[in-house]
């Protein structure tokens, strides 16, 4: 028996140290969110509220701390995303603004591939790059420094304006 385990683990862990691809989800579609009201949280029993395609101007960047459904909670939307449509073609102003998981990263350094492309959108991963996505970085630094508690309840824990976004398209 003791012979059993002892393969049955060293099996395991060279399966898991030998060649397993760990699947990013930069990429990923995903709901752009903000905080809740406290009305909206006891209602929806949620902090977060889904952002509406109405509330984002066209052709813009957008990005969105506290998406569950990305592992670092963050969604972006480029301003070259496609947008909710009806099926006439005019912007479905109700519909749940959609984006893609991010990451921070940093310019020239980080790696901003997308590795799982199931439900990508099929002309993101040609278009990720590391780009400024906020403020520039002291702007932000100014922010924090003017107001900390304002800082935090606007940006989070973010400390850099590099994110994992999709490149804009040249008009």
């Amino acid at each position: 028996m003791k012979m059993f385990v002892r393969t049955a683990l060293m099996m395991s862990t060279a399966l898991l140290l030998g060649g397993c691809e760990v699947a990013s989800e930069i990429g990923k579609p995903c709901t752009l969110v903000r905080k809740a009201t406290p009305e909206e949280e006891a209602a929806n029993n949620s902090r977060t509220m889904p952002i509406l395609e109405r509330e984002i101007a066209p052709r813009q960047d957008f990005i969105s701390f506290g998406s569950v459904e990305c592992e670092d909670l963050i969604c972006v939307r480029d301003q070259d995303y496609p947008r909710a449509l009806n099926e006439d073609g005019s912007l479905n102003e109700n519909a749940p603004a959609r984006g893609y998981c991010t990451k921070p990263c940093v310019e020239g350094g980080s790696s901003c591939d997308v590795t799982d492309t199931n439900d990508v959108n099929p002309d993101l991963p040609g278009r990720m790059s590391c780009r400024s996505l906020l403020l520039d970085q002291d702007t932000l630094e100014a922010l924090r420094s003017a107001d900390e508690a304002f800082y935090r309840r606007t940006f989070g824990e973010n400390n850099s304006p590099f994110f994992c976004a999709g490149a804009l398209i040249p008009r």
